[in-house]
């Protein structure tokens, strides 16, 4: 790169970043939206069901309805327990949403499990709130199966006796802060970035400067490169940020190579300044821009994987989501974060992040030149 390349290169990346940051409003809604989000995602964001209400219509009144009532509200997760005295009780308690779930014990309930037989207990389940209530149905599940093993401590004759031992790798515990907080660096960082690239070349028309970059001296990669560098200059400041909060707030642990992080975190930024930069080249105006950025956010989002597993989306939808920067990357903030990914394994995530990058990239240039010409 020869010295006038050099400076206009120069000139334009310090163009680029007084448009970003001259705004002091602007300066202040790069760090502390980001900052917030995660604060408030990590927080309060959570698929987790706690505090919830149960009802219990004991129609036994024995001694091991007693005691599976007793265990369930002894349960940190469970608010209140809420006595019912019918079924309409129970009916209008569901349907008032009074409580997510309801213990009905049948009448020989306590005589049953004394007697070696099955003991009943119907729990009654607010389907409104499929997924809570699932969990929730487990939560109770496991209660009422740990009161029936203590009765029963001898097994049945005829039936085998079993133990099983659960072991959760990489998250042995289950803390779903340490699922949810990788995740959202690579969901923040691609909303951040998408948003900032995308108001780029759309603002340049909006203030009508547009025209000076075309009679410029300036060439078309040169003004990319400029244009791309706040955006990746932003990103990995953010992202600095999140890898210290993560660990040393929400106490995720950071067992991989922050190296290897880093090298691949390049090449996500650089994919969605891509992305970004298509948006933006096809906008007239920032507001269409904005509707434009959030028009591809929430699709990369939703086929990242952060929220349901791509394995579980159709075929072909599986094909689209491999064109998508936050799955692959989602795979590697994830490893480094829990799993002490290898590098090999972080190399084989990358590689299409840098294609997807180039492809991107020269769509944008491509188009960038018609519009100069």
């Amino acid at each position: 790169m020869g010295s006038s390349s050099f400076a206009r290169l120069s000139a334009i990346i310090v163009k680029e970043l007084w448009a970003v940051f001259r705004d002091p409003k602007a300066r202040i809604t790069l760090i502390a939206p980001p900052l917030l989000q995660l604060l408030l995602f990590g927080f309060a964001a959570t698929l987790e069901v706690r505090n919830f209400d149960v009802g219990v219509l004991d129609r036994d009144s024995g001694i091991w309805s007693h005691e599976v009532v007793s265990r369930v509200a002894g349960s940190p997760n469970v608010g209140r327990i809420v006595p019912l005295a019918s079924p309409a009780d129970v009916r209008e308690a569901i349907n008032n949403q009074q409580v997510i779930a309801v213990l009905s014990f049948d009448s020989r309930f306590s005589a049953a499990i004394e007697s070696e037989q099955i003991g009943e207990v119907q729990i009654v389940l607010d389907g409104r709130r499929s997924n809570a209530s699932q969990i929730v149905s487990s939560y109770l599940q496991q209660i009422v199966g740990q009161v029936a093993a203590e009765a029963r401590p001898a097994a049945i004759p005829g039936q085998p006796t079993t133990r099983t031992v659960v072991t959760n790798w990489f998250n042995p515990a289950l803390i779903y802060l340490w699922f949810v907080m990788p995740g959202l660096l690579v969901i923040l960082g691609a909303t951040g970035t998408l948003s900032i690239t995308a108001q780029s070349v759309a603002r340049e028309r909006e203030l009508g400067t547009f025209d000076q970059l075309m009679v410029s001296p300036l060439r078309v990669h040169e003004i990319l490169i400029g244009k791309m560098a706040p955006p990746l200059l932003i990103g990995f400041f953010n992202a600095t940020l999140y890898m210290v909060l993560i660990p040393t707030v929400f106490g995720v642990p950071l067992t991989g190579s922050v190296t290897s992080f880093y090298f691949s975190l390049f090449f996500y930024l650089v994919s969605l300044i891509g992305v970004g930069m298509l948006v933006s080249t096809v906008s007239q105006t920032q507001q269409q821009a904005f509707l434009g950025m959030f028009l591809v956010t929430v699709p990369l989002i939703l086929l990242s994987g952060f929220a349901t597993p791509v394995d579980n989306m159709p075929g072909w939808l599986q094909v689209i989501a491999f064109a998508n920067p936050c799955r692959h990357f989602l795979v590697v903030s994830e490893g480094v974060f829990l799993k002490d990914m290898p590098a090999a394994v972080i190399l084989a995530n990358t590689w299409p992040l840098a294609a997807i990058a180039s492809v991107t990239l020269t769509v944008s240039a491509i188009l960038f030149r018609a519009r100069m010409e």
